[in-house]
């Protein structure tokens, strides 16, 4: 009689969910509150917007923890290759919020512009409600530079090497990362071009200055959204693992004393993991048994790196013909 899966409870799921969206969710969610307040009390047009940017965070990383929570869940019978993309459709959502709370902000800092309204009041409230944003989701997006060389494997960086390390691995980290990291950029400009405009049109009277960073913050919203979405849609979709990653799979393939050549591979990324399918050639004269003995020990050679999620071989005998591109360049390496 087959083995019936161990089942899940709730708990264990939530446990595994991304703790970093949970904590950005419940930080936004008490600046959304915060902003909120001192735009009823200022009527600062850039305090709004940036407090719906704080709102839309809250609720796109509810969306994604749910996701992320979903997303640990076992393979079943009916669903045999998992729920890794489930979160892939959660930020999917994601991107309808952002992008529903970037139209409204858009149109109120055209509503500003069109009609500025000079401010009355609460000055040092909304001063002190944003430095307090720009260290809150300043600490998030510095944990989440990190967290995209963690799961990337990138080399550690740190200070202002941070960023740009961030930035050129991003694609390899898991969407909900990759999420808050996008969101958190835009949180910090738009808090920091927020602070800016209260302090000038408090010094100035610049009235007209409040739109255009509503709009703005408005724009680069749209921005997220744009960025998020393509990124999800891809992974839906599935896409082909980056070329240093193909590499790094064909030496270890390669690096086999009986296997002669690959002929075909294929690695699907989804999130951080990737799925591995080739078909490799052996050398000439091998019994079936020493056969299937290589197989087995070139798949779980590749299962010893912790980012490949599956690999499928398939095996044939060399046919002479060099067909992977890259095998001289890997040998050599």
């Amino acid at each position: 009689m087959a083995e019936q899966p161990e089942k899940e409870s709730l708990m264990s799921l939530v446990k595994k969910g991304n703790t970093s969206s949970a904590v950005a969710m419940i930080g936004n969610a008490v600046l959304a509150i915060c902003k909120g307040g001192a735009f009823l009390v200022s009527g600062s047009g850039a305090m709004f917007a940036s407090a719906m940017h704080s709102l839309a965070d809250a609720v796109n990383q509810g969306f994604v923890f749910v996701g992320s929570v979903l997303s640990e869940k076992k393979p079943t019978p009916r669903f045999p290759t998992g729920f890794g993309r489930v979160i892939n459709i959660f930020c999917m959502i994601a991107v309808i919020v952002v992008t529903i709370m970037a139209y409204e902000t858009i149109h109120e800092g055209i509503h500003l512009l069109q009609h500025p309204v000079a401010h009355s009041g609460g000055v040092w409230i909304n001063i002190a409600v944003l430095v307090l944003n720009i260290l809150i989701d300043g600490a998030i997006l510095i944990k989440a530079m990190k967290e995209i060389l963690k799961e990337a494997r990138a080399p550690e960086a740190k200070g202002f090497a941070l960023m740009p390390a961030a930035f050129k691995n991003v694609g390899r980290a898991a969407p909900p990362t990759r999420l808050v990291f996008y969101e958190d950029i835009v949180a910090v400009l738009g808090a920091l071009f927020a602070l800016i405009s209260v302090v000038v049109i408090a010094l100035t009277n610049f009235a007209l200055l409040d739109g255009m960073v509503t709009t703005l913050i408005g724009l680069l919203m749209i921005a997220v959204a744009f960025r998020v979405g393509y990124d999800n849609m891809i992974g839906l979709i599935g896409v082909a693992a980056p070329k240093d990653i193909e590499d790094k799979v064909s030496q270890t393939i390669l690096a086999d004393e009986q296997v002669a050549d690959i002929q075909m591979m294929r690695i699907i990324q989804e999130g951080r993991y990737y799925h591995v399918e080739g078909l490799i050639e052996l050398h000439k004269g091998l019994t079936l048994a020493d056969a299937d003995d290589i197989k087995f020990r070139v798949q779980q050679q590749l299962m010893t790196n912790p980012d490949i999620a599956d690999a499928s071989i398939s095996i044939i005998e060399d046919d002479g013909i060099h067909s992977w591109a890259n095998r001289e360049a890997d040998v050599l390496k």
